[in-house]
């Protein structure tokens, strides 16, 4: 019996197909999600720093929410600072972090590194399971202080 080539590949498409179909992570991430450090980063007169940039993100998994981390490096100095929970409609946002220097008084005005981070949090149950750095963006900046 001989089978035509049109079907073998017919078949070879329905397979591959319905392999894709089945295999398909059940809470996959929608990756149109972006992040952006801004050029300067601000000291206030209360020896406040704040970080800022924009993001945009889709809505993520299920059983998952998507936060804000920001991270800013000066010589010796690394400041990890939370910058918050994203709202995640597909818009453009701003985002702030912002953290006090009284335990990190080194950092300055002169140029610095910043890096951003949209983190994807799975939960099991109230327990965070994994967490899943979805965009990135790392910047040389300008520190300027107002003190």
């Amino acid at each position: 019996m001989r089978t035509s080539g049109s079907r073998v590949t017919l078949a070879a498409f329905s397979a591959l197909a319905a392999t894709t179909a089945f295999t398909a992570p059940a809470a996959a991430t929608v990756f149109n999600q972006t992040v952006s450090v801004r050029s300067e980063a601000h000291i206030d007169a209360d020896g406040t720093i704040t970080l800022s940039g924009t993001y945009r993100c889709e809505q993520p998994s299920p059983d998952g929410t998507i936060q804000i981390k920001a991270a800013l490096v000066q010589g010796d100095v690394h400041l990890g600072i939370g910058a918050g929970r994203a709202v995640c409609d597909g818009k453009d946002h701003d985002w702030h972090a912002h953290a006090t220097l009284a335990y990190t008084p080194q950092v300055h005005a002169g140029p610095a590194r910043v890096t951003a981070e949209l983190q994807e949090i799975h939960l099991s149950g109230l327990m965070p399971s994994s967490l899943d750095t979805v965009a990135a963006d790392e910047k040389a900046v300008e520190v300027v202080d107002h003190r």
